[in-house]
């Protein structure tokens, strides 16, 4: 299917503007920016500059082993060739083990990388207010006790009764390249799923409620930020429920159950422009309030918000990423910026092990131009 051509706001940041901020910064040893931080953009230690954003991806696992032995030197490798030194992942089975998840941060320590932030998941009765809910709860706080003892700062979690990926589809972008679209008249008569039902705003949010006054209060103790994704796809109804993080109003609401930096987000600014926002504003909103405890860097091209888009190459899209990173250096972040979500391209098809998680969705090659992108933006910003 050939993509249907959207038209982009033009952004403020030319290509002369950055080589001429690069290209002056590297003319000296360092530079002050408006930041304030003095950094070489010539060093190798850039992306571990304090009180900076940090550039991250996720660690490649073997699923097949246990947790603590997960990765392996080659996985790593993968991570410093191209200049990151921090990483996320998905975690094991709820309770988390302290033994597990020390042995586990350590084992990547040792390659030279740092663990900022593990998705929790395993409680689906929490998320549906099920007889058991208290049950699981305890394996979470318990979770993040273990979190805070081995010094993991960051703990991400999903909370929707239903993800409708149905929806998304691959289109064709530049040199025949893969792009991920959503229809939301694709999938908005789907019936819902007999294990999950459907569920109200306000059965969702009751829901919420009570995990997060018994899990909180668990992450101030233990210093553990907690970080929720934002509803992606955004759609008005998912297989007949409704979604709490459907929408920035959702996003504000949650913040204000149990006021506290631990009880933040995951600001996806991918997301925030499929809602028909700006997230240079929202990024602005939520980062004055120091909740935002985990980034996702992307871009997209809006139809219809929340119904229609497609997710496109980092460097076309809506969102002017490079006031979007402006931004977080202006606010001082220094969690991670995920430049997720990269874009199909041959030299990724034709790998025999080439296993694309969204339909248009590419692999190494194409996150190492998303990395490489996305360097440059804090670089950039950095130096103006």
């Amino acid at each position: 299917m050939k993509r249907k051509e959207v038209q982009l706001t033009k952004s403020d940041f030319s290509r002369r503007k950055m080589l001429q901020a690069v290209g002056a910064t590297a003319l000296s040893a360092s530079i002050r920016g408006n930041s304030g931080v003095s950094f070489a953009i010539g060093a190798r230690d850039i992306a571990s500059t304090a009180g900076v954003p940090k550039i991250a991806i996720e660690i490649f696992r073997a699923s097949s082993q246990a947790f603590a032995a997960s990765v392996d030197d080659s996985a790593i490798r993968r991570v410093k060739q191209l200049g990151v030194n921090d990483v996320l992942t998905g975690g094991p089975p709820i309770p988390w083990q302290e033994d597990d998840l020390r042995a586990f941060m350590d084992r990547l320590k040792a390659g030279g990388l740092t663990l900022g932030n593990m998705m929790i998941a395993g409680f689906p009765k929490t998320l549906y207010g099920r007889p058991g809910r208290d049950e699981e709860i305890d394996k979470v706080r318990e979770s993040i006790r273990v979190a805070g003892k081995v010094g993991l700062p960051v703990i991400e979690y999903n909370f929707y009764a239903h993800r409708l990926v149905e929806g998304y589809y691959a289109e064709i972008g530049r040199g025949g390249s893969g792009l991920t679209s959503f229809d939301y008249d694709r999938v908005k008569n789907l019936l819902p799923l007999p294990e999950e039902g459907a569920h109200n705003l306000e059965e969702m949010w009751s829901n919420i409620t009570y995990f997060l006054q018994a899990v909180v209060p668990v992450a101030e103790q233990a210093g553990v930020r907690l970080a929720l994704h934002p509803n992606d796809p955004p759609a008005p109804l998912s297989r007949g429920s409704q979604q709490i993080m459907g929408g920035v109003e959702g996003w504000k609401r949650l913040i204000n159950i149990v006021p506290s930096k631990c009880n933040g987000i995951t600001f996806d600014c991918g997301v925030t422009r499929e809602m028909g926002h700006d997230p240079v504003d929202v990024c602005r909103y939520f980062g004055s309030r120091d909740v935002i405890n985990h980034v996702h860097y992307r871009n997209v091209c809006v139809e219809r918000p929340n119904e229609k888009y497609t997710e496109v190459f980092i460097d076309e899209g809506v969102n002017d990423m490079f006031l979007m990173m402006k931004e977080l250096v202006r606010q001082k972040y220094s969690r991670l910026v995920y430049p997720e979500h990269p874009r199909a391209i041959d030299y990724d098809r034709e790998r025999p092990d080439f296993k694309p998680y969204y339909p248009g969705g590419g692999g190494y090659a194409a996150l190492a131009f998303n990395v490489g992108y996305a360097r440059a933006m804090l670089q950039a910003a950095l130096a103006s």
